[in-house]
């Protein structure tokens, strides 16, 4: 495996000679620290930079959203809480890209940070078939494994907005 340091934390390709599990595990850590990697050495204002008109898409937005989206697989659908979002609402559903001027970065990234753990903690011990004890919005049930595929999906989806955000902010483009 080879590494790549980031002032929050290690970026770690995914071992090639590994089981499903730990495939799995490895490459949604991984994509994580792709985003946080994108979010390096900007300021506040270019983290609120909007990607093009009329969208309001921004990096702030996107870690607020996957904070979001940690949340909803991991805690209500994986281990059944019955909290609401922390950020979107029941008339914004998309609550968490819109980033208003009292949203700071500081708690977005630890807002976010918290919810891997907690993802990390509630995945633990667990079968990828073993199936959540909560349901979706849309009344379905899934088992870990495929949230963990979903959430790469997910990630890698959002990465890709990055990846042009950040080349909109100051040209650095790459993994």
């Amino acid at each position: 495996m080879s590494t790549e340091q980031t002032d929050t934390g290690a970026r770690v390709d995914p071992d090639t000679l590994t089981g499903e599990r730990e495939a799995l595990e490895q490459w949604l850590d991984f994509h994580r620290a792709t985003l946080a990697t994108k979010c390096e050495d900007l300021d506040d204002a270019q983290l609120r930079t909007a990607s093009a008109p009329p969208s309001d898409l921004s990096l702030m937005g996107l870690v607020r959203h996957m904070a979001e989206v940690e949340r909803g697989w991991f805690r209500r659908v994986l281990a059944g809480e019955k909290e609401a979002g922390r950020i979107y609402t029941h008339q914004d559903h998309d609550a968490d890209l819109h980033v208003r001027a009292e949203d700071t970065w500081e708690e977005a990234y630890a807002t976010w940070q918290g919810e891997i753990a907690v993802a990390r903690a509630n995945a633990a011990g667990r079968d990828l078939d073993d199936v959540g004890s909560g349901t979706h919005r849309t009344g379905r049930t899934f088992n870990l494994r495929w949230i963990y595929l979903h959430m790469i999906e997910e990630y890698a989806r959002h990465n890709g907005h990055a990846d042009l955000l950040r080349e909109r902010i100051d040209g650095v483009t790459g993994d």
